[in-house]
């Protein structure tokens, strides 16, 4: 069933609920493919409430918010951090998350964070958007596919004591 989602901007003052939202759709997402020593390790670091906070308090960082009916069922993270080497679009932006919450998959919630996604970068003056997706993360390359990304590098991603091969893929804005 198509839901259509409030999209907002997150502000630190929605630290607490993005520290909740952030840990529960990516413990859904990659648990049961990593040992719980794994999960645990990276998710103490990547989404405790001071990381999540000083993340919102990040100028460069812009955070989207997709609600349905006043509760959380999504949410993005743009940067334009560090590009690696093998992006070479126009003055990129890092899409560097994209999760919605389980009960929500499968809604459109997915689509329309993209298309605000593709609306900010743009709106920040950026002509290329990137990202890295788990190289045995096939729900989310299908999702990357559909938009127009394409494979363009690899790096490591470290979860826990597990070196992951991450894909690099990017697409013109």
């Amino acid at each position: 069933m198509r839901i259509t989602p409030q999209i907002r901007a997150a502000t630190v003052a929605d630290a607490e609920m993005l520290t909740d939202l952030a840990a529960r759709t990516f413990y859904d997402a990659f648990a049961d493919m990593n040992t719980p020593q794994n999960m645990q390790a990276y998710m103490s670091k990547a989404f405790s409430l001071p990381q999540l906070t000083a993340e919102l308090s990040d100028p460069q960082a812009k955070f989207l918010i997709a609600e349905v009916d006043g509760v959380a069922a999504g949410y993005a993270k743009l940067s334009p951090g560090n590009v690696p080497a093998s992006v070479t679009g126009p003055n990129p932006i890092e899409l560097v998350r994209l999760y919605v919450d389980r009960k929500f998959l499968g809604s459109g919630i997915g689509n329309d964070l993209m298309q605000a996604c593709m609306d900010e970068a743009r709106n920040l003056g950026h002509r290329s958007i990137y990202l890295g997706v788990w190289e045995h993360n096939h729900r989310a390359q299908s999702f990357y596919f559909r938009w127009n990304f394409r494979v363009v590098g690899s790096h490591i991603f470290q979860m826990g004591d597990d070196p992951q091969m991450d894909w690099l893929m990017e697409r013109d804005l």
